[in-house]
């Protein structure tokens, strides 16, 4: 049998070393160690579900596994150092960090998706490479495995890793992430401010400078109970119910609890926390749990809200026009509607693809839902951040328009018309007292104003750390904002000027390296490994999946859309210097031995990648385009 060929991983090459107190690491450094490798960017949800698969195998291999997360940026402002060490503390990466904003080490290990993973073994050989999420129990494997094979051969050194944690943090908040004022009596024009970083909600007076009541321990964590006991994994956002409704079901706020992955509700007099739906567990799109298992269904998950799992879920807005409240599921850019009287839930709008596109409630695109708030006139008013964009929600039918934003890769701090003017990555928005839409334009540090009537995007206020929702206080003479500037742990005041400001700073779009391809016919390939103990899940026919689409998308003549198979031959236009290619990639495998039959009762998993790629075209460029959708 030939031998199997060895590779040498690349060296780490970046602007910075993080968690290193200083020092600058080679690979070499890190030999008897194994190393995986975890390229991400912070703007991603794909890639803060991966910080949270990691920490239970940072915990159980600590003396044998050094984890290095190679952050390569996709927006200009996550190139900046500050706005990535804030990053890294606002979500407690507790392990190595190599800043890579020129994406040289990305390019050395041929990665072209976020998240993408990369293990090196104890004698610096690269051994496996994956991208996307849900990968922990293959990587578990592999570890196990490694770890017999070079304590064997005598080249596993067992001890501490070269990770210098930080100080502890201080101060009453800790990334701030939503702010919702309330009605309740007894708690009437109060605070609620979702204290991420401490994993609580905090309850202000109104003036939003004393604490009257903190809910959760501080402590990550997933549990019920009073107001000291209660966990929260970084709460994100609140919606207050109307008091009836309230009085019904014994709770007066629902709270997106984004990393748990489930909506909390929580007794404002009691501070009193019970789980309303979710898991615990995240969703991944498509697994059979939610939605029927084969890859391609179109079905939607509407049941019990405690028996579904969830993905995420970033923001909630109660909508008094329909009784429900509405919920931004980040992690799979969706909609989805909670009825608090009945328990049930429901995907709402979207359809899990990842991009811009406005239609219908069961056509619609979003990417990264992670604000809501509601106009006078009842829309829904959407942050959609993956894809800088304003959008516009009808509650009633989940139809979806865009006001601002063109898609997954355009971004910028430019003023002006609507088709011209640039978002980059905003995660709240709220009506002005005018009929405006004052918008938190997160990653530009600005809170932008948008104007329906005229249809131009103008600028209110800068240099904000990191703007990450709006309250609009309207009783207040004049009327003013109140600002979670979460980067700065607090909120923050801002007038509304008559004269907004006029910004030019120009349009961008991501920098990541384009892959080169030749025009005409191009034969797409996406390999799936089935994990150990796993087959591919055939019985109703063909178990993979494969959509394909393009920005513009005249750029694909034929072969775009929808099939069965991991393969595709697709055409592509001439006259195109470049554009982007999206590629969803599905496989469904169950427990079971390859060749048996798969047992009755056995789990099944869906596995899903989606890739933006941007692509250039030259006459003499490859007609072959291989991605890799690993099942371990």
């Amino acid at each position: 049998m030939a031998e199997t060929l060895k590779v040498r991983a690349p060296e780490l090459t970046g602007r910075r070393w993080l968690g290193t107190a200083g020092k600058d690491l080679k690979l070499t450094d890190l030999r008897g160690k194994i190393v995986l490798l975890d390229f991400w960017s912070f703007c991603c949800i794909n890639c803060l579900h991966v910080l949270d698969e990691l920490r239970p195998l940072e915990e159980k291999y600590s003396d044998v596994l050094v984890i290095i997360g190679v952050h390569s940026p996709k927006f200009e402002f996550e190139r900046t150092e500050e706005a990535l060490d804030k990053a890294v503390e606002r979500y407690h990466v507790d392990h190595i960090v190599l800043d890579d904003p020129d994406l040289i080490t990305w390019q050395a290990y041929t990665a072209r998706a976020w998240p993408t993973l990369a293990v090196v073994d104890p004698e610096g050989y690269l051994v496996a490479s994956m991208s996307g999420e849900g990968h922990s129990a293959g990587l578990t494997g592999l570890i196990d495995q490694l770890v017999a094979e070079h304590e064997s051969a005598g080249t596993l050194h067992r001890g501490d890793g070269p990770y210098v944690p930080p100080p502890a943090p201080e101060g009453e908040l800790f990334f701030p992430g939503k702010i919702t004022r309330l009605a309740t009596a007894g708690h009437r024009g109060n605070l609620l401010v979702s204290d991420s970083g401490h994993h609580s909600l905090v309850e202000y007076d109104p003036a939003g400078t004393t604490v009257l009541a903190r809910i959760g321990s501080g402590q990550r964590g997933k549990a019920d109970g009073g107001p000291a006991e209660a966990c929260f994994s970084e709460p994100g956002g609140t919606t207050e119910l109307p008091a009836e409704l309230a009085d019904r079901v014994g709770y007066h706020v629902v709270v997106a609890d984004t990393v748990n992955h489930e909506l909390r509700g929580v007794n404002l007099d009691t501070g009193a926390v019970t789980t309303l739906a979710g898991t615990g567990e995240q969703y991944m799109v498509g697994a059979g749990d939610n939605v029927p298992a084969r890859p391609g269904d179109t079905g939607r998950y509407a049941g019990p809200a405690t028996g579904v799992k969830l993905s995420s879920p970033w923001d909630v807005l109660f909508v008094p026009a329909t009784g429900r409240v509405l919920v931004a599921m980040a992690g799979n850019h969706t909609i989805w509607e909670f009825d608090p009287a009945t328990g049930l839930i429901r995907q709402f709008s979207g359809t899990m693809n990842e991009g811009l596109k406005d239609a219908g409630a069961e056509e619609a695109w979003f990417a990264q839902t992670s604000g809501l708030s509601l106009s006078a006139a009842g829309d829904v008013l959407v942050a959609d951040s993956e894809t800088s964009a304003l959008r516009r929600l009808d509650p009633a039918t989940g139809a979806v328009t865009t006001l601002v934003g063109t898609g997954l890769f355009d971004f910028g701090f430019q003023d002006g018309p609507a088709a011209e003017a640039r978002l980059q990555h905003p995660l709240g928005a709220a009506e002005l007292p005018d009929g405006s839409i004052a918008i938190a334009d997160t990653y530009n540090g600005a809170i932008r104003r948008f104007d329906p009537v005229s249809g131009r995007l103008s600028t209110l206020a800068r240099d904000l750390a990191e703007p990450s929702d709006i309250l609009v206080l309207d009783d207040a003479e004049p009327a003013r904002l109140l600002v979670a500037e979460s980067a700065a742990h607090r909120l923050t005041a801002v007038s509304i000027p008559a004269d907004a400001l006029e910004v030019n700073e120009g349009a961008q779009q991501t920098s990541r390296p384009a892959t080169v391809l030749g025009t005409g016919e191009l034969d797409l390939q996406v390999s799936f490994s089935v994990p150990a103990g796993q087959k591919l899940d055939d019985r109703w026919g063909d178990p993979t999946y494969l959509q394909v689409s393009s920005t513009p998308p005249e750029l694909i003549t034929a072969g775009a859309g929808g099939a069965e198979g991991l393969s595709r031959s697709i055409t592509l236009a001439d006259g195109f210097a470049e554009g982007v290619l999206h590629v969803t990639a599905r496989a469904a495998a169950c427990d079971g031995e390859p060749g048996g039959e798969i047992p009755l009762h056995a789990a099944c998993h869906l596995y899903q990648q989606d890739w933006g790629i941007p692509v250039a075209f030259s006459a003499d460029g490859p007609h072959e385009l291989e991605l890799g959708l690993r099942g371990a």
